[in-house]
């Protein structure tokens, strides 16, 4: 067993890679792609309507590597579209793959509503309603 370096970098830091599940459970499959927190809130931000990568670093206060690596790990799952490919101010897309994760999202919304707040708070809405 490898014990982890007192001067290696946070989870946030690490730049992450993604190589498909081979596993036969499908949860284990999701999990590979959705199962680190930088990606639900991309994602979730994606879904809110956010397409940039400046828009997605202010909005998460990510690291820009941090961003960069989960961007090609949901463009290699198929999740996100990069437009242009190449070159500067590029959107990110969501492809059909993604939006079919919108009941995903509204229900564990409407889960954490029930189960993770007191009664005396109030959740935000989601999708957050436009202004």
């Amino acid at each position: 067993m490898e014990l982890a370096s007192p001067l290696a970098k946070s989870d946030s830091q690490t730049m992450k890679t993604y190589s498909p599940s081979r596993a036969p459970c499908p949860i284990a499959r999701a999990a590979r792609v959705l199962g680190d927190r930088w990606v639900l809130l991309i994602l979730r931000d994606a879904f809110m309507g956010v397409e940039r990568f400046e828009d997605f670093v202010e909005g998460l206060a990510i690291n820009r590597a941090a961003l960069t690596s989960r961007l090609v790990i949901l463009q290699d799952a198929g999740l996100i579209v990069r437009d242009p490919p190449e070159g500067k101010r590029a959107r990110y897309c969501l492809t059909e793959s993604a939006h079919a994760l919108v009941p995903v999202y509204a229900e564990v919304a409407r889960w954490s509503t029930v189960y993770l707040y007191a009664d005396d708070e109030t959740a935000a809405p989601w999708p957050r309603q436009s202004p």
